[in-house]
């Protein structure tokens, strides 16, 4: 347990300047590039996943993965938010498919499908932080993501062990229950209202009842659908009988087991910005 927990700290010790200076600092050709490779690897585990065991396999879904891209740069489609609403669509599917598991297994349990399902799951995100990354402020609008999807974990891990009862999708992920879901909102609508106070003392202005409600709405929209995408990856584990999408992180499991909650928040949230045109930068 404690070797664990020590390669856990060391890895994120090693992560999380590497995420910290890219997101910061990168220009957007170079960001682009960054978020494409985390995709690439999210990739290689996701063919794990749907069942593709032969290396040659998986290396050619990254490399199709990686191309389409490549395809949208090319195409100038990464800034179009309107591709963002495939994805929103699919985790509204998602969470259908979590709470009734295994009731619809058989519509995604192929491994054709579930390699699909990577493109729908994987593209998106990698669109979702290239569209954040022109914004102003990008920087902190990705970070303000990050601590949303880490607050929704801790926030859950804790309210669940202390009051959870209910069962949200007992077949797919045993140990989460709706009142860590809840302790998970809490949490994160205490860092919107962190951030909310942050961003008025950097401007030196209030923010109106209007931008307080589209804020607390954003979180609580990227709060949900997190979990989501949490237990979407577990349900694709269970199914494959393996434990972590790969050890290529050590004390973490895999890319995957890192960005799962990250593939639902990052698109949801660019479209959030889009759809209720609630501009950070004010």
């Amino acid at each position: 347990m404690l070797k664990v927990l020590k390669q856990r700290i060391l890895t994120g010790l090693v992560l999380a300047p590497i995420m910290i200076g890219g997101i910061f600092y990168l220009p957007m050709m170079q960001f682009m590039v960054f978020i494409g490779v985390i995709t690439a690897l999210g990739a290689w585990e996701w063919a794990n996943l749907s069942g593709v065991q032969n290396k040659v396999a998986r290396v050619a879904y990254t490399v199709a993965v990686s191309a389409l891209l490549y395809l949208l740069w090319y195409l100038d489609l990464e800034q179009q938010p309107e591709l963002l609403y495939v994805a929103f669509a699919w985790w509204l599917l998602a969470f259908v498919l979590v709470r009734t598991h295994p009731k619809f297994k058989s519509i995604w349990a192929g491994s054709v499908t579930r390699l699909i399902l990577g493109l729908v799951i994987l593209i998106p995100m990698w669109i979702g932080f290239v569209q954040i990354k022109s914004y102003p402020n990008s920087g902190y609008l990705m970070v303000f993501v990050m601590f949303i999807v880490w607050g929704a974990d801790v926030g859950a891990y804790f309210a669940g062990r202390a009051f959870g009862k209910n069962k949200l999708a007992p077949n797919v992920s045993p140990g989460k229950s709706w009142e860590g879901v809840y302790g998970g909102i809490v949490t994160t609508t205490l860092v919107a209202i962190v951030a909310g106070m942050m961003l008025q003392e950097s401007i030196h202005m209030d923010l109106s009842i209007k931008q307080w409600s589209l804020l607390i709405l954003a979180t609580f929209i990227v709060t949900a659908v997190s979990v989501v995408g949490d237990l979407v990856e577990s349900m694709m584990k269970r199914h494959r009988g393996i434990k972590d999408s790969s050890n290529l992180l050590p004390g973490h499991g895999g890319v995957m087991d890192r960005i799962d909650s990250m593939t639902a928040a990052l698109p949801v949230f660019a479209l959030a910005l889009s759809i209720l045109g609630w501009n950070i930068s004010l």
